[in-house]
């Protein structure tokens, strides 16, 4: 059982100011974890449905609650983020110091620097971005450096052609090219602050975007419509961003436009840690957001696209496009998604009996042979062990030049990446076996 004291004098001071300010905590408090982060725990046993902690929207920090002098200084279109980012760095010094005593409790910029990707060394984080990120002088990354982040997140392969990757896929791709996004969100924020207030340091800048986009929470303004782009939906919480993230967190977050709750779904006994869940998400966008993997994330999940769309005629590309089959082809601990499988089956079949086949829902099977399929969607993900393999060999490589001298904290996110490999083996090994389950049930039913 973890120790429920207090983290530290700067926690408790900001637990009175919470108090004397309207935020309602009831059983719960912050506590230092070993070999974690801050998060929330239960100080006494706390009743199910019972409401933990509520914040009113009076004490957020939203586009709301800046200054309108402040904002009207940004042209129209720029995100939200970046000018909450920009309140932080930039704001009236009178109305910052009221954050002071919530200030005092935020990471450090050392933790955003050592544990998100985007801050990295340029020989640790290759991407095919084009976007300047670790400084404003010009592009972080190397041209012949090892790719030892997944492709997930890079939007790179040891084990694919240049020409594939420089392919631009014909939809959306939330949870692909990840940091290539994060990169572009985070130029363009720059830029814009800088066009206002030229003198601007980019570390003090880069912290306060990482403060806003690691821990804020849902929020539209009243009577508006919710953004073009999700990332602009947000306000930050104070106290709340204590909770670490779980994805089936038994914890029922409600904002109802006057105050954020958050209910325990279950009892809980004194002692232990309460979470809260950020969203369903894959391991990769946890790290590349938040800088940090879970050990069991039911959600996590790698993509295939890169694999599969070069290798498909423009017609099967229009033939699954038809269907919503065309692109985001997930692999899980628990197999893969209809979508893969309607890939792998368009790789043999003729495109009438294909079309055939998914509108009778799978009972048209003339020309389907489970034996192709499941070999298909298994060389797929070997393709990926492959990328694996190259990509370990290359971490290893660096952590034995630690020797060497490795600059500070390489080795702390090497071993990151290392475990995030491992645990991509695991999923990798786990969708495999449950393929070929799969495959036998459906030739058992034949």
């Amino acid at each position: 059982m973890p120790d429920i004291d207090s983290p530290g004098h700067e926690h408790e001071n900001f637990t009175r100011w919470a108090v004397s300010h309207g935020i309602t905590i009831k059983g719960i408090a912050p506590a230092r974890f070993p070999g974690r982060r801050l998060g929330m725990i239960a100080t006494r046993d706390i009743k199910k449905n019972e409401v933990m902690l509520s914040i009113p929207v009076t004490l957020m920090l939203t586009i709301d609650s800046i200054p309108m002098e402040f904002v009207s200084q940004f042209p129209e279109g720029t995100s939200i983020h970046g000018i909450l980012a920009a309140f932080l760095t930039h704001g009236d010094p009178g109305l910052l110091s009221e954050l002071d005593v919530w200030r005092s409790v935020w990471p450090d910029w050392e933790e955003f620097e050592n544990s998100m990707p985007v801050f990295w060394p340029k020989h640790l984080r290759a991407s095919n971005s084009t976007s300047a990120i670790s400084s404003p002088e010009g592009v972080q990354q190397l041209e012949h450096s090892p790719i030892i982040l997944p492709p997930s997140i890079s939007g790179l392969w040891s084990t694919l052609s240049n020409q594939v990757q420089q392919t631009p896929p014909p939809y959306e791709t939330r949870y692909q090219n990840l940091l290539a996004q994060q990169e572009k969100r985070l130029k363009t924020a720059w830029d814009s602050v800088v066009d206002v207030f030229p003198v601007t340091d980019w570390k003090t800048f880069a912290y306060n975007w990482s403060i806003i986009n690691s821990r804020s929470f849902y929020y539209v303004s009243p009577e508006k419509e919710e953004p073009e782009d999700w990332n602009d939906a947000i306000g930050m919480v104070p106290y709340a961003d204590y909770f670490n993230h779980v994805d089936n967190a038994e914890c029922e977050v409600k904002f109802d436009g006057k105050k954020y709750t958050f209910k325990a779904t279950r009892r809980y006994e004194k002692g232990e840690e309460i979470y809260m869940s950020y969203g369903s998400h894959s391991n990769d966008f946890l790290l590349v957001e938040y800088g940090f993997c879970l050990d069991s994330n039911p959600s996590d999940a790698i993509y295939l696209d890169d694999m599969v769309i070069p290798n498909l005629t423009p017609e099967q590309k229009e033939e699954l496009a038809a269907y919503d089959y065309l692109g985001n082809y997930t692999v899980a601990a628990d197999g893969v998604d209809e979508c893969l499988i309607a890939a792998a089956n368009i790789m043999y079949m003729n495109l009438k009996d294909w079309r055939e086949y998914i509108d009778s829902n799978g009972e048209a099977r003339q020309s389907f042979d489970v034996r192709k399929t499941r070999h298909i969607l298994c060389q797929w993900i070997q393709q990926y062990m492959k990328e694996r393999a190259l990509a370990v060999d290359a971490v290893k490589g660096l952590l034995l030049s630690a020797e060497d001298g490795l600059e500070r904290g390489a080795k702390d996110k090497l071993d990151l990446l290392l475990s995030r490999w491992e645990q991509i083996q695991q999923l990798c090994d786990s969708a495999s076996k449950a393929i070929s389950e799969w495959a036998k049930t459906r030739s058992e039913h034949k």
